[in-house]
Parts: structure tokens; sequence; C-alpha cells
């Protein structure tokens, strides 16, 4: 049952599309384990603006990360022995990678080299690290997704602070993917994939973690929510994958508007950018292509960005 409108229809168009020279369709270890085993040319993720104003994307399961322009031109900047998911700057300017394989790493954009930042957890490996935010204070948070699912809701949410301290926030959660993070650092937003579901994670002074809740449901699909991102106004857009559409919800969870794909259904991860951040990127997995949407709320200003 629902008790809203149906929200908005938002179009979007191609802002540009991976480049032939970068696709060679094969079988690989990851998409044997995620897509079916079928070959494929990419799986684009990732997408973070530089202070300059470039577009950085992944590719997961050919360890490649590239540099979009903003007349569409890509390079390749790194491709190295890994599975590149989430990436988020550094205010600093320092690039971070949420790598499936390999636990959270920095790029040096200018060399191609990756080195680990945190590749345990007290000498354990990860799951398999998703996505990644940065706060205010500076904590960076991420998940833990692994092959967790409804089979197996054990999916972690991290908090590794500045001083280099790691704590386990979560470990109850079927397929934790996506992640942001308000302006002052009190709730998480968390897709929950496997569950369609968004889950809100109270930060409380205490460090305890309490009254975890369902902020929002998803209607279903052979996907679920991926990607998130917040605006100024506190609307919170989740990429749906498998349904090929942005949802952008209020505040309190009321779907306003729905950005409809005009490329394939693997709408995966979605970053503010353009004039005044006022244009939604969004990553469409499947063909390898970034859509583009103009929307009347600028995205929130990430921490990455400020001075």
């Amino acid at each position: 049952m629902t008790y809203f409108s149906p929200p908005r229809r938002l179009e979007t168009t191609v802002f540009s599309r991976l480049p032939d020279r970068f696709r060679k369709p094969r079988r690989t270890t990851w998409a044997d384990a995620n897509q079916g085993g079928r070959p494929i040319d990419s799986f684009l993720e990732g997408p973070s603006f530089d202070q300059q104003g470039r577009l950085y994307v992944t590719d997961i399961p050919y360890g490649r990360v590239f540099r979009v322009d903003a007349e569409g031109n890509w390079e390749q900047v790194a491709e190295y022995d890994g599975w590149p998911n989430g990436l988020k700057i550094h205010r600093d300017g320092r690039i971070f990678i949420a790598d499936y394989k390999r636990g959270i790493l920095l790029l040096d954009p200018d060399k191609g080299n990756v080195e680990p930042i945190l590749e345990t957890a007290g000498s354990e490996g990860f799951k398999g690290v998703n996505d990644l935010v940065f706060a205010p204070s500076g904590n960076l948070y991420f998940t833990d997704q692994g092959q967790t699912g409804m089979q197996d809701p054990t999916g972690r949410v991290w908090c590794l602070t500045p001083e280099h301290r790691l704590t386990c926030l979560i470990d109850t959660v079927p397929s934790p993917n996506g992640i942001v993070v308000d302006a002052h650092e009190s709730v998480l937003l968390l897709a929950v994939t496997r569950a369609n579901q968004i889950w809100r994670i109270p930060l409380l002074a205490s460090g305890i973690v309490a009254k975890v809740g369902i902020f929002a449901h998803l209607h279903g699909g052979p996907g679920g929510p991926d990607g998130l991102a917040l605006d100024e106004a506190g609307n919170l857009l989740v990429c749906h994958t498998g349904f090929g559409s942005v949802w952008r919800l209020s505040p309190v969870a009321e779907p306003l508007d729905r950005i409809v794909s005009c490329a394939g259904v693997g709408t995966t991860n979605i970053a503010f950018g353009g004039p005044e951040r006022k244009f939604a990127f969004i990553t469409e997995s499947r063909t390898g292509t970034i859509l583009r949407a103009e929307l009347d709320i600028p995205g929130l200003q990430m921490y990455s960005h400020s001075a």
C-alpha cells in the first residue's frame, strides 16, 4: 500500500560512454560470481569529482580507474590487481578506493599506483568492502558487503578515524552497499541491497549504536538500492540498480522524483557535479555509460571538497 502520489519523472541524457578502446568483453572471476558468468567489458562504479571538476570512476572486474573531463573525454589513470568499487576524494586531494579484494587503498593518479591504507581488521580479512564516505570530522565510514544477503545477514559498517582507530558499528546487515552521512554527522543512511531497504543508523555521542531503523523500502526487483547521495535540502538520492532508476526521497522518505535511465537498467552510483553541483552524474554499469540529469537542488557540498 502507498499513500503517495506518483513521483515526478525526470529524464537523463548520456554524458559520456566508455570508449571502445577500453572494451574487451570476456569472462572474469568477478563477473562469474556477480554477473552470472556473462562476458563483460566493464562494470563502472564509484563516481567522484575532484577539485578541478574531473570525474573519476572505477571499473571493478579489470582493476581500472578512469578520469573523465568536462567534455566527456576519458583517460585511464590506473590498472592494478584488485576490484575497485567505491571511490572518494579527500579534501587534501588524496583519492581513496574501497577495493573488494584488498580493503581501503590510496591511489596516486599521477603514477597509477595504489597502496594499502587498511587491509584487515585485527589481521582478519574483510568480507569485501564496497563503498565509503568521509564525514566533516574526518571519519571514514565504509561498507563491508562481500556476498552477504538475506541468506547471510552479516554485512558490516565500519568507521576509521583520522587517528586510524577502527570500529565496527554494525554487523547484521544483509548486503550493505552505498553509504552517506549527513552534514552534522548525526546519522548514516545505508543502502541494504538484498533487503531492498535504506537503513538509518544514528551516530550517538556515546559511540553506542542503537535504534537502527528502516528509513525507506524499495518495491523490489532483480537488484536493489546501490549508490546514495544527499542534496543540500537533505533529500536522499537512491540508485536502484536492476530497475534503471534513481529515486529522490525527502528527509522524511516521501518519494519526490524518479530519474529514469536512457540506457540500461544498471544504475549503480551517483555524484553531483557541473555548475553549482546541480547535475547528477550516474554510472550505468550494464552499458558502460555515464548518464546526466539536471536537478533543481544542488548536491550536498562534500567533506572531500571543502577548504
